[in-house]
């Protein structure tokens, strides 16, 4: 799985749940999280005190009453060193601060441990001793979500738990939390979770995950799994499950284009959706994450 696929598929965990940092930041890292009405998703283009361009990959806004903010949230998904991080990071800080006169913060999400701790270092941003640090979700701060209760009522860090602890020794437990909580979500949720967290896993915790809702192993034999995979009575398993996994990577790839706000003809969907070919519609997944437009997807 390349690493820009579990980018998006971490920023859409955001997102789609903004409400999800409350809860980073109020268990986690144990923060005080100011007293707000609601949690919204904000502009994550910070280039009006800057000038050059620069984007973060979510903003999200805690608004109080008569929507005043009281907290602005910067997520940063980190897979791979980058040193323009410590020149950046600070100015997503003070834009975000400008626009919205309220505190803020920095939620680096790093999957991996050696990267989470490449990016917990202190950056140095001149004397006398004024220094920054991000917050970082590492996978020692993601929850290991093994109650299937906890994870119908929290899907989003369900899914954070899926993908963080992939190869845990409880991985099996983990994964049927999952899903559960994908059995007790609206269809279409669950149908679009499902997608973007087998898009995220690694090709062996993919395999896992996959196997166990094909074989029906688990103990909670969800709707959501018989529709994924299209496991008819009058199909053979082999071919149900062929046909399944085209099918999630056709949802997978046009999950991906709309959470880049690419715009998908009628024409281009067609001969997505009609794609049977798991190599081809891997391709274009992987294609999906860069491409600028529809027509660039297609060009071999």
């Amino acid at each position: 799985m390349p690493l820009s696929s579990l980018h998006e598929v971490l920023v859409e965990l955001f997102r789609e749940q903004p409400s999800l940092v409350v809860e980073l930041l109020a268990e986690p890292f144990r923060l005080e999280v100011p007293a707000h009405e609601d949690v919204v998703l904000s502009s994550g283009e910070l280039n009006q005190a800057v000038p050059r361009e620069l984007r973060a990959d979510a903003v999200i806004v805690l608004r109080a009453a008569g929507n005043r903010p009281v907290l602005g949230v910067v997520v940063e998904v980190q897979l791979s060193p980058s040193d323009d991080k410590w020149w950046t990071w600070p100015l997503y800080l003070i834009c975000v601060r400008d626009r919205l006169k309220c505190p803020v913060v920095l939620l680096v999400v790093a999957p991996d441990a050696a990267m989470a701790r490449w990016c917990a270092k202190p950056i140095y941003l001149g004397p006398p001793d004024w220094t920054f640090k991000p917050l970082v979700l590492g996978p020692d701060r993601v929850p290991v979500v093994t109650d299937p209760d906890l994870a119908r009522q929290h899907l989003e860090l369900t899914m954070l738990s899926a993908i963080a602890h992939s190869e845990h020794p409880r991985r099996d437990e983990i994964f049927k939390s999952l899903l559960a909580a994908l059995d007790s979500a609206d269809h279409d949720d669950a149908d679009r979770y499902t997608d973007l967290v087998l898009v995220a896993l690694p090709a062996a915790a993919r395999a896992y995950l996959e196997d166990l809702m094909k074989a029906g192993t688990y103990e909670y034999k969800s709707d959501f799994a018989r529709r994924y995979y299209h496991q008819g009575q009058t199909e053979g398993r082999a071919e149900g499950f062929t046909e399944g996994r085209a099918e999630g990577e056709v949802r997978a790839l046009l999950a991906i284009l709309n959470a880049r706000g690419i715009p998908v003809s009628d024409a281009a969907h067609t001969r997505i959706t009609s794609c049977t070919d798991l190599d081809q519609l891997d391709a274009w997944v992987r294609r999906a994450i860069t491409a600028p437009t529809i027509q660039d997807l297609f060009n071999d």
